[in-house]
């Protein structure tokens, strides 16, 4: 579905359920993913994201796509939970990484394979951990926020090209950082 689908989506549901279930349901996964990787505690983003879906049910009549796309919006409300929710606690944790990837890993998976991949994403969290501020939010938002270049530029109000240089160097970061050619 385009951006201009989930902006129309959005519009409806201020009056339609099946709508905002829709929108939910969709954007559900990719803001619990962009919130977990910020927060990296599964309690913390449960609440953070039933924050910022009951902000986004509050204010949907407020939604003006001719300013946003509704995902660069609804990404711009997460991650003002986010800093919210950091400056309540006015403390970092140290926990221990879950399996952010896929927190509803199939049955099927072998343990083995589930304790390598639970090592590669605390291996990429360090990593993460070593950009900067900057950086981090745009890798966090195009890869689990599925966000594009545009809706990133729209969301931390800069411009897309400077996105796409900045996200590139991140990428070249966490390669040297993680040690691969």
């Amino acid at each position: 579905m385009a951006d201009t689908d989930y902006n129309d989506l959005a519009r409806r549901a201020i009056v339609d359920e099946a709508a905002f279930e829709e929108l939910y349901e969709h954007f559900f996964p990719r803001v619990y993913n962009f919130i977990y990787a910020r927060l990296k505690n599964a309690d913390d983003a449960d609440d953070v994201t039933s924050i910022t879906f009951m902000k986004m049910n509050e204010n949907l009549e407020r939604y003006d796509p001719t300013k946003a796309a509704f995902s660069t919006w609804l990404f711009r409300i997460a991650l003002n939970s986010i800093i919210d929710h950091t400056r309540r606690r006015n403390k970092s944790e140290e926990t221990e990484w879950e399996e952010f990837f896929d927190p509803a890993a199939p049955a099927y998976q072998q343990p083995e394979a589930q304790a390598l991949t639970r090592e590669g994403n605390r291996e990429l969290l360090r990593a993460l951990d070593g950009l900067k501020e900057r950086e981090r939010r745009i890798v966090e938002l195009k890869f689990w926020g599925e966000l594009d270049s545009r809706s990133i530029a729209e969301a931390l109000s800069m411009t897309e090209g400077n996105v796409r240089v900045t996200l590139h160097r991140a990428l070249a970061k966490l390669k040297n950082i993680l040690g691969e050619p």
